[in-house]
């Protein structure tokens, strides 16, 4: 069957050019999908993606501009009866804004006014992104240690980040888009920094299709947007998206509609660019929907009890909320070492951390954001060897004898051990532990192998001295010569 592709992208302009190493060789013997979910599920995951375990998520928009939400505690841990009344998710101002009484209507009342529309803050949001240093931003996922991106082109308010040519039947046409090209823009800057773009996409939630508020879990579901209207809408978007910018990631939110033409547009993206892939939100959760397809599945601020045998990512931010939330300090954000070990842990299960920052509306990083990022750039500068390239190892987690958690990571034949905190004796015995006879064994940031003794199932090994102060220590095990 013809994919249609012409149909597809017709009349758009492609922004660059793909990856080269998103290519691939072998052009005549790549697989050709056809536009039917099971020809689409024979896709695999790509390497890079396996290979690259962090990357950056970035919630950016109209919500900037007012950044307040009530932090009452992060996804998981609130009572849902509590959640969406005092929801810590700055994006969702909108919809929190129309929940009669809730702290954040009254907030805006106080602060804007009762006749203050959320749409006003585009001429706000619009003079302060003239400021936006685009490669600013992206040197900082660099030095951060990211190896791709995933920007929010639109969130479920519709206002989208790229002057897109479908126009939103609900609006005015000032009030469709950001006055720059945010995507296109750090789509450049990313590129140039050698890091892989993924687009984020609301495709289940549109609130300027659906003024309906969510007050309960229920409801989320059930405002998801199923009509002809909106489905040709969305697959026009993620049409246009993916022509324009040519992202490595389709990452979706909150479902689709089931009038969409998503099997068409999911077998062109991957006949045209292979090492693509698609996250599990595209799935219509509800009895007697088609089973879709996904590459890999997205928790959010969840963790792994043990290694899977797929792909997961984990998604969070650095505090209770993704969007920019000006209420946040240091007792709502992941300490340095946490965050760390929050990375040691997940690569070592199988996963990779999709790692949010909520810039301010003008572009810029709170510095309490951006203190952690450095953190975690300048420890795998030293540690990378361990968590970039590696897989699972035969278990996940382990112990030292004084209860110094470890987690496990390989490459090859090479055994990574590292220790989540540091270690109080000069020696360090971990349980459980046994390696072949002949093993050399050494400290990523350190020079000279390390002396170590086998005793029985526990391998105890000298640490250097002094040692570095640092939040978590990669031993390195490799097999004798």
């Amino acid at each position: 069957m013809v994919t249609r592709r012409g149909l597809l992208f017709a009349g758009l302009a492609p922004l660059g050019a793909f990856p080269a190493q998103a290519r691939g060789a072998g052009q005549a013997s790549r697989p050709r999908f056809e536009p039917n979910w099971e020809s689409i599920r024979t896709h695999r995951l790509p390497q890079w993606f396996d290979d690259a375990k962090f990357g950056i998520f970035i919630h950016w928009g109209l919500y900037s501009v007012p950044a307040w939400a009530t932090p009452v505690g992060e996804l998981g841990k609130v009572d849902w009866k509590v959640w969406f009344r005092n929801n810590p998710y700055a994006e969702w101002y909108l919809n929190t804004l129309r929940i009669p009484n809730s702290p954040t209507r009254k907030h805006h009342e106080a602060t804007y006014g009762k006749d203050f529309d959320y749409l006003n803050f585009i001429p706000r949001f619009n003079e302060a992104i003239a400021r936006w240093d685009p490669g600013a931003m992206a040197e900082i996922f660099r030095s951060a240690g990211a190896r791709y991106v995933v920007l929010t082109t639109k969130h479920h308010d519709g206002f989208t980040l790229w002057p897109s040519k479908v126009a939103n039947p609900n609006r005015r046409p000032d009030q469709q888009h950001a006055a720059r090209d945010i995507v296109g823009e750090l789509t450049r800057a990313v590129r140039a920094r050698k890091m892989r773009m993924g687009l984020y996409y609301s495709g289940g939630l549109d609130w300027s299709f659906n003024p309906e508020p969510i007050e309960t879990v229920e409801q989320v579901r059930s405002t998801i947007l199923h009509t002809p209207e909106y489905a040709r809408y969305a697959d026009a978007h993620w049409r246009e998206l993916i022509e324009r910018y040519q992202p490595a990631i389709l990452w979706n939110d909150i479902g689709y509609p089931e009038q969409g033409r998503l099997e068409e547009i999911i077998a062109d993206y991957y006949n045209r660019f292979p090492e693509g892939l698609i996250n599990d939100r595209f799935e219509i959760r509800k009895p007697g929907a088609p089973r879709r397809h996904h590459d890999f599945v997205t928790p959010e601020y969840k963790k792994m009890d043990d290694i899977t045998d797929y792909k997961w990512e984990t998604c969070r931010g650095l505090g209770f909320s993704f969007g920019y939330n000006q209420l946040e300090g240091p007792e709502h954000t992941l300490a340095e070492d946490a965050l760390i070990h929050l990375l040691i842990d997940i690569v070592s299960k199988n996963g990779n951390l999709l790692l949010n920052v909520g810039p301010k509306a003008d572009g810029s990083i709170p510095e309490i954001q951006l203190a952690r990022l450095r953190a975690l750039g300048d420890w795998l500068r030293v540690n990378g060897e361990a968590i970039y390239g590696t897989r699972p190892w035969k278990r996940a987690e382990g112990a030292t004898a004084d209860g110094l958690p470890v987690r496990f990571t390989r490459k090859g034949e090479v055994l990574y051990a590292i220790l989540l905190g540091r270690p109080r004796q000069a020696e360090v015995t971990i349980r459980s532990l046994a390696v072949p006879a002949g093993s050399r064994i050494s400290l990523l940031g350190g020079k000279q192998p390390l002396k170590f003794t086998q005793q029985g199932e526990d391998l105890t090994v000298a640490l250097p001295e002094p040692l570095w102060q640092a939040h978590a220590y990669a031993l390195r095990i490799a097999p004798g010569a």
